[in-house]
């Protein structure tokens, strides 16, 4: 995404929130920070993260004269509504937890304030492509990122060596291993496709280069349908189309199913997927082991990410400053990182925090990989950068929808991708943004 401002978003959305929205960018800081540093504050943070209370605390007991209050929400859609309906009405809290793709929407709506000179120097404490989400590439810093989940490759190690596969290193042994499992055990899959979560799809794209919303002067452009997302949609339907991978939803209980008997050797996840397996897959414990993504050419290093969010100051706290000053603790803070990992079980953005403290040590369900999050922390390093829109959900529902029936027909993936990318333009316009063609 091209150096994006506030004042560039909100003239995309001048039809929905009116001239007012750009005066107010111009001076959304004005007394703000002299107010927040002449005494006392009291901030409200709303987060869905469990035990946040509990970090919070920390900081409390060491900073008397800024006292920060979690109020626990729902995530997702219903928390972006919410902080949007709050910022309307002058009501929005000091500080919320976002997920990097509604920060586009978050801004747009002048819901965010911008801390860049509130949190100067510590860019280089998050893996480049973490930071970019959270400044849209632009010299604005609209949030700081607290959790990320770099995808990386999952696979039962005994399964593998009993039937002499290699680990996959690029997408086309991915695919020769998946054919392999079907021949040498034709009751079994490699893995499978699934349509029911958005963001590992989106992830995968970001890897392979795609960039889904982009911005041109005062216009959105949609690149859903790009080259590189036109790849990844041509290689997991032609796997499902032929059998060589599964074409079942995640999350039921026949995934459970298949994955804690071994009728499905690997899942392409994230860096959460231990807290998900010991769940869906008890029996298995110890006998999985991680590796980095595929690449799509050789000698290339990226991944994608699938979930993450980020602590951002809305343009309604007076006091900013020290509204800034408590996110850039809780997501930089030795004490407060590792107090993150423990109460609220998320892996920390912040590059030096997922290595040390609670992430010294492998999870209990990879003991038998002991290095697990030294690896995942090089994987982390070369997340890719991503490009969210103000639509998000638009495009997420409409991957559920038709990506869903794409699997389960086992054919039409690439009208999926193109009724997905006409029915995120067509909403953007119905909201009266300028679309650029």
């Amino acid at each position: 995404m091209p150096h994006i401002t506030r004042r560039s978003l909100a003239a995309a959305t001048a039809v929905l929130l009116g001239a007012t929205a750009l005066t107010a960018c111009g001076s959304s800081d004005s007394g703000d920070k002299a107010g927040a540093e002449s005494g006392p504050a009291s901030l409200t943070y709303w987060a869905w993260a469990p035990g946040m209370d509990k970090v919070a605390a920390l900081w409390n007991a060491k900073h008397p004269d800024i006292k920060v209050t979690v109020q626990k929400q729902a995530s997702g859609d219903d928390l972006v509504t919410k902080i949007i309906t709050a910022a309307k009405a002058h009501k929005a809290p000091d500080l919320v937890q976002a997920e990097y793709q509604a920060l586009p929407t978050l801004v747009s709506n002048d819901a965010l304030a911008d801390i860049a000179p509130e949190v100067q120097g510590v860019k280089d404490r998050f893996a480049p492509g973490i930071w970019q989400q959270t400044t849209f590439g632009g010299e604005a810093v609209y949030a700081l990122p607290q959790d990320s989940g770099p995808l990386m490759f999952f696979y039962r190690e005994d399964l593998f060596e009993q039937y002499g596969l290699t680990v996959p290193t690029t997408w086309d042994e991915f695919a020769e291993t998946a054919r392999a499992v079907k021949k040498k055990a034709p009751k079994k899959s490699l893995t499978t496709f699934s349509a029911n979560d958005s963001g590992l799809f989106a992830g995968l794209s970001q890897q392979a280069g795609a960039k889904w919303w982009t911005f041109e002067g005062d216009a959105w452009k949609v690149g859903i349908d790009d080259a590189a997302t036109k790849k990844v949609t041509d290689f997991w339907g032609g796997l499902v189309a032929e059998g060589a991978v599964d074409n079942q939803p995640m999350y039921t209980p026949a995934w459970n199913k298949a994955l804690n008997t071994g009728e499905q050797l690997a899942w392409v996840s994230a860096v959460w997927a231990p807290g998900t397996l010991t769940t869906a897959a008890p029996d298995t414990k110890g006998k999985w082991a991680m590796a980095p993504l595929p690449q799509w050419n050789k000698g290339e290093n990226a991944t994608g990410s699938w979930g993450g969010s980020s602590t951002a100051v809305t343009t309604d706290s007076k006091h900013k400053a020290a509204a800034a000053r408590f996110a850039t603790w809780l997501n930089t803070d030795p004490e407060a990182l590792a107090a993150l990992v423990k109460e609220s079980g998320i892996y920390p953005a912040a590059t030096a925090a997922q290595t040390s403290g609670a992430l010294a040590k492998a999870p209990d369900y990879f003991a038998n990989q002991p290095d697990f999050y030294t690896r995942a922390a090089e994987i982390a390093k070369t997340t890719a950068p991503a490009a969210w829109g103000p639509n998000v959900n638009v495009a997420y529902t409409s991957f559920k929808d038709q990506f869903g029936k794409a699997a389960k027909a086992k054919t039409g993936f690439p009208e999926a991708l193109t009724t997905m990318q006409g029915a995120t333009v067509a909403d953007l316009k119905k909201q009266g943004f300028e679309v650029a063609k």
